[in-house]
C-alpha cells in the first residue's frame, strides 16, 4: 500500500513505518531488564559498530535416513534437530548471551531440500527446566497446570501433513522429541522453522528458537540467479540486552498480567550478529532475508539510495523483478533481494533500518576472483505467477480483527472473527477448493496473518468506514480497491492486514485435510489468542 492512500496512522504504525526502533515500548513503566531485574539496559549506539564478520548460518546434515511413514517402502534424509541452551556472543564488546537455538545455534542450521523430494526431520527437546523469561499464566494455554518449559516446531510456508504441521496445543517437554515429514511438494522458496507452543511462543522465540530451510527446484537453478557464496541468508530480529550482553524482555507493570501487547527492542541482531559486516565482491549477489521479529515491522534501504530488486516472497520467486528504494518486511514475511555491487568497487555501503539504524555493512573488494562465473544481471522474467481467478472461489468468507480493552484499560485481547480460541472451528475449506477471505481489520494495528498449510495471493486493500461498520453490522467502502505492491504480487503465506481495511485474499486449500490454524504473526498477539483453527474438510464433507 502506497503512504499517500494509508489512512489515518496510529502512533504505533508510525513507528512500523518509518522503522524508528526505540521510539515507543510496549506500555509505560515496563520493566527494561525483565530477566536480570533491575539491570540496566544496554545502548546499542555506545558499541563500536561493524567489528564482527556476518557468520553465515551453518548448513544442516541429515544423521542417516529412515523410512516415510506414509510409505514405507521409500527412505528419506532424516535429520536431528535438537532444542537447547548455550552462550554465544553477539558482539566483539560484550559478554556471551545465554539462548535457546537449535543444534547449539541462533539462528539454527539451514535445512536443504529438493522440490518434490521429502525429508524426516525429529524435533528433540533438550531445553533447561526453567524458562528464560516471565510465564503469563493468565493467558490461553499457559495456564499454572501447563509446564513452563515446552515446544513444538512449526515449519512456516510448509505444505505439510496436519500431524507435521507443529499445532500449537502438540507441544512437548524436555526429554520428548516429535518426528515430522515433510514432503515439499511445493516451489523452490525460502521458509522458516520455529516454535509454535500455545501461549509462550513469543518467549520461546524471542529466545532464540528459529531458523531456515531452503526449497530448491530445477526450474529456479536454470535461471542463473547468485548462489554458493553469492548467496546469503540474512535472519533479522529485534532485541534488547542489559549491559551484560544478556537478552531482556518487557513484563507489564500489571502485576496481574505480565503480557504485553507487543514487543520492541533497540538492537537489530543479523544472523545473530550486532552491526556486522560482509565483505562482498564487486559483482551481483542474492539475499534471502526473514523478519523474525516479534512485532517488529522493517524498513529495508541502502544507504548509497540505489534500489534493490526484489525477486521473490514467502512462498517464492515474482514473475519480474521490482526494483525497490526500501523494502517493507513484517513479522514472518520473507523477501528475495538482488544488490548489485558492481559500481561500488572499493566502496562501504550499509544496509539500513528506517532513515538512520545501519545495521550491516558491505566492504566491496575492488576486484574479484570469480566474477566472470556469475550473471551479471538478473533475468527480465523469473517465475510465472498464474492468477488464482475469483471465478474459481466456492466461497468468500468476511473475518474480522479485533481488539478487546479490559474495563480498566490495563490489558487487551485479540481476536479473529470475535472469537476465542477454544471455540468451535468456524472455517472449513474443503479440500482442493478455492476460498476469498476478507479480512476486515477494526483495529489501529497492522497485523500479519497468517495461514498454514497454503499459500495465498492478495487481490486487492480496501478502505471502509468502521463506525458505519460497528453501528450498521455492514461494509461501505470509503475508497477505491488498491492493488498489492510489486513486492507482494507472487505467492505469499503471511499477508499485512491494514487499520480500517478490508484485505482480500485468495488459496486454494490444497495439500491436505485435517486441523490446521490462522493467527495474526506479532507473537504477543498471537499468544493471546488472535489465532484460530481451521479444519479442511475431505471432499463432499462441506
Amino acid at each position: 500500500m502506497k503512504e499517500k492512500n494509508a489512512t489515518a496512522l496510529s502512533r504505533r504504525e508510525f513507528v512500523r513505518r518509518t522503522g524508528a526502533l526505540a521510539a515507543v515500548c510496549a506500555l509505560p513503566g515496563a520493566s527494561s531488564a525483565e530477566s536480570a531485574p533491575g539491570a540496566p539496559t544496554l545502548d546499542p549506539a555506545k558499541l563500536q559498530r561493524f567489528v564482527d564478520p556476518l557468520p553465515r548460518p551453518e548448513i544442516a546434515r541429515p544423521a542417516g535416513v529412515r523410512r516415510d511413514p506414509r510409505n514405507p517402502a521409500e527412505e528419506l534424509p532424516y535429520y536431528r534437530m535438537v532444542m537447547g541452551e548455550f552462550e554465544a556472543r553477539v558482539h566483539r564488546d560484550l559478554e556471551p548471551t545465554r539462548m535457546w537455538g537449535f543444534n547449539g545455534l541462533s539462528p539454527g542450521p539451514v535445512i536443504e531440500a529438493r522440490s518434490g523430494k521429502g525429508v524426516l526431520v525429529e524435533w528433540a527437546n533438550e531445553l533447561p527446566q526453567r524458562h528464560l523469561f516471565t510465564i503469563d499464566h493468565n493467558l490461553m494455554g499457559a495456564e499454572r497446570d501447563k509446564p513452563d518449559v515446552r515446544s513444538v516446531v512449526h515449519l512456516h510456508g510448509a505444505k505439510a501433513p496436519p500431524e507435521s504441521d507443529g499445532y500449537p496445543e502438540s507441544w512437548f517437554v524436555a526429554g520428548k522429541s516429535s518426528l515430522c515429514h515433510y514432503p515439499n511438494r511445493q516451489d523452490a522458496c525460502m521458509l522458516w522453522y520455529h516454535d509454535h507452543a500455545m501461549g509462550i511462543n513469543r518467549l520461546n522465540i524471542y529466545a532464540g528458537l528459529l531458523g531456515l530451510y531452503m526449497v530448491r527446484d530445477q526450474f529456479e537453478d536454470a535461471l542463473g540467479l547468485p548462489h554458493g557464496e553469492h548467496e546469503v541468508p540474512l535472519v533479522l530480529c529485534d532485541r534488547r540486552f542489559t549491559v551484560d550482553g544478556q537478552l531482556s524482555y518487557d513484563v507489564s507493570p500489571v502485576p496481574s498480567a505480565p503480557w504485553i501487547p507487543e514487543f520492541y527492542g533497540n538492537a537489530t541482531l543479523v544472523n545473530g550478529k550486532l552491526f556486522p559486516y560482509l565483505e562482498v565482491e564487486p559483482t551481483l549477489y542474492r539475499f534471502r532475508v526473514l523478519n523474525g521479529s516479534n512485532a517488529q515491522f522493517f524498513n529495508l534501504s541502502l544507504s548509497t539510495g540505489q534500489p534493490i530488486a526484489q525477486i521473490g516472497t514467502d512462498q517464492g520467486l515474482l514473475s519480474a523483478p521490482a526494483p525497490a528504494k526500501i523494502v517493507s518486511l513484517a513479522p514472518g514475511e520473507r523477501a528475495d533481494l538482488a544488490i548489485d555491487f558492481s559500481g561500488a568497487g572499493g566502496q562501504e555501503l550499509t544496509l539500513k533500518i528506517g532513515a538512520v539504524e545501519e545495521i550491516l555493512q558491505f566492504r566491496v573488494a575492488r576486484s574479484g576472483a570469480h566474477i566472470g562465473n556469475l550473471p551479471g544481471r538478473l533475468p527480465e522474467k523469473l517465475r510465472p505467477v498464474v492468477p488464482l481467478a475469483e471465478s474459481a472461489a466456492v466461497r468468500t468468507r468476511l473475518l474480522t480483527l479485533n481488539e478487546y480493552k479490559s474495563p480498566k484499560g490495563e490489558s487487551m485481547t485479540m481476536l479473529l472473527g470475535g472469537a476465542h480460541w477454544d471455540m468451535p472451528v468456524s472455517e472449513t475449506p474443503e479440500l482442493d477448493t478455492v476460498e476469498i477471505w476478507s479480512l476486515i481489520n477494526l483495529t489501529e494495528d497492522v497485523h500479519p496473518i497468517h495461514l498454514h498449510l497454503v499459500r495465498m495471493q492478495i487481490l486487492d486493500r480496501r478502505s471502509f468506514d468502521k463506525l458505519h461498520y460497528f453501528v450498521n453490522g455492514e461494509l461501505r467502502f470509503i475508497g477505491p480497491p488498491m492493488p498489492p505492491d510489486p513486492g507482494e504480487a507472487g505467492w505469499k503465506d503471511t499477508v499485512r492486514a491494514h487499520p480500517q481495511m478490508v484485505t482480500r485474499i485468495i488459496a486454494r486449500f490444497e495439500g491436505y485435510a485435517g486441523r490446521y490454524v490462522w493467527h495474526c504473526h506479532i507473537l504477543e498477539h498471537e499468544d493471546n489468542e488472535m489465532m484460530r483453527p481451521f479444519e479442511v474438510l475431505p471432499r463432499g464433507r462441506a
